[in-house]
């Protein structure tokens, strides 16, 4: 094993990733209920409390896991609202944007809502809920929605691939987002990140490191098609994912030993 090398201790890891676990679902517990009951009658008060739910979580990723964020471009995020096209490859960016980005919306699937506490928070909360199989419609709902959202002054925050992707899958970046963008021109900003290295899709272990995190300069729409904005939002987020990724640090894939 050379220098540039660690190696891990699997089952440490395992009871690591075990008691992070408990406190995700030991910080919902104690924040569901005020999101709940607060956000029935105020919405931004609910929001920062699910800001700080997602910073109790950051936290316990930091102290439990010892996995952390370095973060490149915080100067880029607008003080208007915006639609953010975000790379989606763990919970880990859903858990930082929302403690980062102050009053915030996700675009998410509308069968959400129908998970116990954490759907209803989200349901109040005013998340833009769409159903993904009506195609032109969802995206009606979506230009609708966020238009309300943006004039509110509530930051959109789009996954343009959907879903979680693996680490190395091909892009496979859908227009919603980006037809949003253009038709009621707002500000479009990029996020890149390889948050999937260390906390993989549909992987227990949460490994110890640094997350690589860059938020881009804004994208303006006005002007611009879907098509060239989309064009313009994974240019820039997959030029940033080709620096950042490393394909030899997946102890998922290849064991326990990996390149630091």
């Amino acid at each position: 094993m050379n220098q540039s090398q660690k190696t891990y201790n699997r089952p440490a890891l395992v009871v690591r990733s075990t008691v992070y676990w408990a406190w995700l679902i030991l910080s919902t517990i104690i924040m569901a209920f005020p999101v709940l009951i607060i956000g029935l009658f105020s919405r931004k008060t609910g929001i920062r409390l699910g800001a700080f739910w997602a910073s109790m979580n950051l936290f316990g990723l930091k102290h439990i896991c010892g996995l952390t964020c370095k973060v490149h471009g915080l100067e880029n995020i607008p003080d208007n609202a915006c639609i953010v096209l975000s790379k989606h490859q763990s919970t880990f960016e859903t858990f930082y944007l929302a403690s980062t980005l102050g009053d915030f919306v996700f675009v998410a699937k509308r069968s959400l809502a129908l998970i116990p506490v954490f759907g209803w928070a989200i349901y109040i909360l005013k998340f833009i809920l769409i159903n993904r199989k009506t195609g032109r419609s969802a995206v009606a709902q979506m230009v609708e929605q966020s238009r309300q959202r943006i004039a509110e002054g509530t930051n959109v925050i789009v996954f343009p691939e959907g879903t979680r992707m693996p680490v190395n899958a091909p892009p496979n970046y859908r227009a919603g987002g980006a037809v949003v963008a253009s038709r009621i021109e707002a500000d479009v900003l990029p996020v890149a990140h390889n948050s999937g290295e260390f906390w993989p899709r549909m992987g227990f272990i949460k490994w110890p490191g640094e997350i690589t995190m860059h938020i881009g300069p804004v994208i303006k729409s006005q002007g611009k098609t879907p098509d060239q904005i989309l064009e313009e939002a994974q240019s820039w987020i997959e030029a940033r994912m080709h620096e950042i990724t490393n394909p030899n640090r997946f102890p998922y894939k290849s064991g326990s030993t990996v390149a630091a």
